[in-house]
């Protein structure tokens, strides 16, 4: 799969700053989808609700059983709209270059945007950033700082490359899994343009990644949002 990133290069005049503008495409597409399906799940609430609302209501159910898992409602309720947005925009991210991706000339313009390091490690990041934030909000910077130096002062160097480690592991994580079912997915669609026996051949095995890929796709939001409210848990909660 030998195809280029579309690039704008001299952003804002500075020579070593650039974007993937695939990337900023399939995002703001992946925003829009998610908007979209929030709006239809959340208009006309009724008390005997539609399909949409129904499965709204199901994902919100899921996310607050997690929450309920790892921290007191009380404490957790104000993750649910993070939880929430989580899940649903990694997988429907992570959907996107399974149904197709689009190549023009060589450059990869329509596939996941969760494909790329540079989206998963900003997802990554911002979660991180986020648990401290309201590990300080919620418990006080003092009390906060606290955790860092237990059980012994010197364990402080380690507590920091724990931070940097989580960021790296759970951004890589999501990264991996599903670039690596993209590349696979890439090689058998050459696989059915080939001629008549690689069609044969390649149908089968492209249908079956592809339903394996979704399957893919959604445990690794589940895991992506579980694994942010743990860290979560452990930052507001005193006792971790």
């Amino acid at each position: 799969m030998e195809h280029e990133a579309p690039l704008a290069l001299d952003v804002f005049g500075i020579s070593w700053l650039d974007f993937n503008i695939s990337n900023v495409l399939m995002i703001a597409i992946t925003s829009l989808i998610v908007f979209v399906l929030s709006v239809l799940g959340a208009r006309s609430l009724q008390m005997k609700p539609s399909g949409a609302q129904n499965f709204m209501e199901w994902i919100i159910d899921f996310i607050k059983g997690m929450i309920n898992d790892m921290m007191d409602w009380k404490t957790g309720k104000i993750f649910l709209p993070l939880g929430l947005t989580l899940i649903t925009y990694i997988f429907v991210s992570n959907l996107l270059g399974v149904i197709t991706m689009a190549v023009f000339g060589h450059e990869l313009w329509w596939k996941s945007p969760t494909s790329d390091p540079g989206v998963t490690l900003t997802l990554s990041g911002m979660v991180i950033i986020l648990t401290h934030y309201y590990g300080i909000k919620m418990r006080g910077a003092k009390e906060y700082g606290k955790d860092f130096l237990k059980p012994f002062p010197a364990f402080l160097p380690i507590k920091i490359l724990e931070e940097f480690a989580n960021t790296l592991t759970l951004g890589l994580r999501l990264f991996g899994n599903i670039y690596a079912g993209e590349v696979l997915l890439g090689l058998l669609a050459g696989l059915l343009t080939s001629g008549a026996i690689g069609f044969i051949g390649g149908a089968i095995p492209m249908l079956a990644w592809q339903g394996f890929s979704i399957f893919i796709g959604g445990i690794q939001a589940f895991i992506f949002t579980m694994l942010t409210l743990v860290y979560m848990s452990h930052k507001v909660n005193a006792e971790h």
